[in-house]
């Protein structure tokens, strides 16, 4: 735990940018950019937080057959503020959709998560795949990534109550967000750190601080069916692109 925490100022350092305050081992900026009303790591833990459970990241073992029906009627928001039910933004029948839950709209790992998606955007549609963006915080917050990024609205949806998060049972809390072994990750891509927040700003952190502390996720569906499932473990944590990608080749879309 030590040489992590150790390895996550390392990088805050690099990252000053991220911090408004010099870091301590309770407060990673570069994962989360606390405003100086941050929450306290030594506040009580949110009722939400998800224990530590060993899993296999990317199995749909542990997700209920109707998975697929309970996810269509959470309603969410476009990033222009149009609320829209998830059954709306895809065929339910034979569509094939990427559903990326990024953490909040302030996190620089979710713009590093946004921009790989971005780049590989192409791949999708020429494989009649559908990529769904969906973050944290309200549809203006949605807007300031999309136009600093930049990424396309058409694409970017808002969650601002988590409700989706809730219902695919995504990680929450504290040890998720700044102690979890699997963030040692974001050390290993600096490089696509820093080349994809080079227009950050902390100004697109959610209003409501306790959504800084969700954790992410990627899912495919064909209509209603989860094929893939992958719930990041820590801050930083993102599917394998190319396991995606894999899957997406071998379905056979409509």
């Amino acid at each position: 735990m030590a040489s992590l925490q150790q390895s996550c100022l390392t990088l805050a350092t690099k990252f000053p940018s991220f911090c408004s305050f010099s870091p301590t081992p309770n407060t990673f900026k570069f994962l989360h950019p606390f405003p100086s009303s941050a929450i306290s790591l030594t506040a009580t833990t949110p009722k939400r937080i998800s224990s530590f459970v060993p899993k296999a990241a990317a199995s749909t073992a542990a997700f209920p057959q109707d998975i697929g029906d309970v996810l269509a009627d959470v309603t969410i928001f476009t990033a222009t503020g149009q609320s829209v039910k998830f059954e709306d933004l895809w065929d339910q029948n034979e569509g094939v959709a990427v559903v990326a839950l990024l953490r909040h709209f302030g996190c620089p790992c979710c713009w590093e998560l946004a921009k790989a998606l971005k780049e590989t955007k192409e791949r999708f549609d020429s494989a009649g795949v559908k990529l769904i963006a969906v973050g944290i915080g309200a549809p203006n917050k949605a807007r300031i990534l999309a136009e600093r990024l930049p990424f396309p609205l058409d694409c970017l949806y808002a969650d601002p109550d988590r409700r989706a998060y809730d219902v695919l049972g995504l990680y929450y809390g504290i040890g998720r967000t700044f102690f979890n072994p699997a963030s040692a990750k974001v050390l290993s891509r600096f490089n696509e750190l820093r080349e994809a927040t080079k227009n950050y700003t902390i100004e697109a952190t959610p209003d409501d601080r306790s959504g800084v502390l969700q954790q992410g996720g990627m899912f495919l569906f064909k209509g209603k069916q989860l094929l893939y499932a992958w719930k990041d473990e820590g801050t930083g944590d993102h599917a394998p692109m190319e396991d995606i990608f894999d899957i997406c080749c071998k379905v056979p879309v409509a």
